[in-house]
């Protein structure tokens, strides 16, 4: 699964012009999608792997820090691993159900077993640690969590816009880039955290398309949605190495999940376009 060699460049360093050129292209072509991305209502990011030697970033609107709802529920899982191999959390045979169940099926209820276990301090300090940064207060903050799923309890919202749940998709392509690398926490634990993100048992949004024109890729994923806040992630390695990419949407929209379904297609194409 690992892409690249033992000195991977920090992902923001891999903006490619044609691909970013291309994105903006195809994404404001679509009068709905260039109003939404206009009004800051709609981010996206893609990262090209089809060639480890040459990875590729393009991202509109990538550092827009957003409401997110369970898409953040990557940084508990990434927190949980930290705890465990650090030893201040055990490794039961719960917390990996939990672990699993939060992430295939974005349960509420295990999610918040698990957040009570590590608690909003370890969340926030892992996020933040340097090693990672996937919280930047100087560059719009981006993976957040800091109130429970579910009711009760206190919160730890984020400084710069007090969301409870959120994401930036740079950040979170980040989070993908570095993951495949084998970077969070160390190798077995970046590939536990793969083993636990793959075959999602929630069918929409991405997955929904990528089943359709994609049936043999492997899929690793984690999605959220509340009210209007639509959110998707997903490392999508095919067989053939030009289906190899991470894709990131956030939405503001009634019709998110529809228009995240909607994204695969026109992004293989500008994949497919800018090809080396």
């Amino acid at each position: 699964m690992k892409i690249g060699n033992e000195n991977i460049k920090p992902l923001t360093k891999l903006v490619d012009t044609s691909l970013q050129a291309n994105l903006e292209e195809e994404m404001l072509s679509n009068e709905v999608w260039s109003h939404l991305i206009s009004q800051k209502k709609m981010a996206i990011g893609i990262v090209d792997l089809s060639n480890p030697e040459n990875v590729r970033f393009a991202r509109i609107n990538g550092n827009y820090m957003m409401y997110a709802a369970s898409l953040p529920k990557i940084a508990i899982l990434l927190s949980a691993m930290d705890a465990i191999e650090k030893g201040e959390l055990l490794e039961t045979a719960e917390v990996k159900k939990d672990m699993r169940l939060m992430i295939s099926k974005s349960d509420n209820a295990a999610s918040t077993r698990m957040i009570d276990r590590i608690g909003y301090a370890k969340i926030e300090s892992v996020m933040t640690d340097p090693k990672y940064a996937f919280y930047d207060e100087d560059n719009g903050g981006g993976l957040w969590v800091g109130k429970r799923y579910g009711g009760g309890g206190d919160t730890n919202r984020e400084p710069l816009k007090q969301l409870s749940h959120a994401a930036s998709v740079t950040q979170v392509c980040r989070f993908y880039y570095l993951l495949a690398n084998g970077k969070l926490v160390n190798e077995k634990r970046s590939k536990q955290m793969l083993n636990i993100m793959e075959n999602p048992e929630l069918h929409h949004k991405f997955v929904n398309t990528l089943d359709i024109i994609a049936p043999t890729a492997r899929l690793f994923r984690k999605s959220g949605s509340w009210k209007t806040y639509h959110s998707d992630s997903i490392l999508v390695w095919g067989r053939d190495s030009n289906r190899r990419y991470i894709l990131v949407a956030l939405v503001d929209d009634p019709d998110g999940e529809q228009i995240i379904r909607n994204l695969v297609k026109p992004v293989e194409k500008v994949l497919k376009k800018t090809e080396i």
